[in-house]
């Protein structure tokens, strides 16, 4: 197996996981990357309904409960790896379709954040969709393993819409920050985006001799670099003016840093990433 650094796509059975794969395989494929679609099942998921749990029964019944709770897990276990294995199948032919030599496939039984915390040492980027399985019956506009999984990753994570085209612009929100900082220093070092032109973003500092400086610094290193870079600053509320940034621009994937508060801020002031997240409709790259 090759021990190359990998990037890792996490696909669930939505139908978010045609466009994790596009977006893995061109991150892998730019990248001169392994590709591995991974598919966690979720074991709270798993669990099988029974009957009759109530009621005084009997040591011979109870006997009887047992093994067949027994047999019906083993069963759902043996169902959901075949179903799982014939999805990963499709995607991996996806995948070669677009030019991966050889996508490799996991299955693994628990947490998605616990395996890819796990993982992570073998990783170079991973890939998930902004929403997941549950999206269509929780009405959801953020996958609850988003934020989770960002958190407790030291790696880009590449969240990903309802559809996917390799990008012809990419765009940087800049706040002068440590994570704005190394979001440039990223894009300017990865393969990922070369010969890709930049835009450079700053909200809310238009005046600030300070914030204008920061922006050309930022600016200078991408095109240091080679990559083609638009500074722009403009007032109003981030959310807002990135989004409408990104449709005016025809921007194609937002890079920014991420949740660089704690949880406990965000539940007292809400998160900014997550505010930008649900903004942006294109595919976003998060870095920490």
């Amino acid at each position: 197996m090759n021990n190359e650094a990998k990037v890792l796509a996490c696909v669930d059975q939505s139908t978010y996981a045609d466009h994790v794969t596009d977006a893995a395989a061109w991150a892998a494929m730019r990248m001169s990357a392994p590709l591995e679609l991974l598919h966690v099942i979720d074991r709270q998921q798993g669990t099988t309904p029974v009957t009759d749990h109530s009621g005084a029964i009997g040591v011979n019944a109870q006997e009887n409960l047992l093994n067949q709770l027994t047999e019906d897990e083993a069963s759902v276990a043996i169902r959901e790896r075949e179903q799982g294995r014939v999805f990963l199948n499709r995607l991996r032919l996806r995948a070669q379709a677009t030019g991966v030599a050889d996508p490799d496939m996991r299955q693994r039984h628990g947490s998605l954040v616990e395996t890819l915390t796990e993982q992570q040492a073998g990783v170079r980027l991973v890939v998930m969709g902004r929403r997941g399985e549950s999206s269509s019956t929780t009405l959801r506009d953020l996958g609850r393993n988003v934020e989770r999984v960002v958190r407790a990753m030291e790696r880009p994570i590449l969240t990903v819409t309802d559809n996917f085209t390799p990008p012809a612009k990419v765009l940087i929100a800049f706040d002068g920050g440590s994570a704005a900082r190394h979001s440039v220093e990223m894009v300017a070092a990865s393969p990922l985006f070369k010969g890709i032109p930049c835009h450079l973003l700053m909200v809310g500092k238009e005046g600030h001799a300070d914030a204008s400086k920061q922006l050309q610094m930022a600016q200078a290193t991408l095109v240091a670099s080679g990559i083609d870079t638009v500074a722009a600053q403009v007032m109003g509320d981030p959310e807002t003016a990135v989004a409408r940034y990104i449709d005016e621009q025809h921007i194609d994937m937002l890079v920014m840093g991420a949740y660089t508060h704690s949880p406990l801020r965000s539940l007292f002031m809400g998160s900014r990433t997550s505010e930008l997240l649900r903004a942006a409709k294109v595919p976003t790259l998060l870095l920490r």
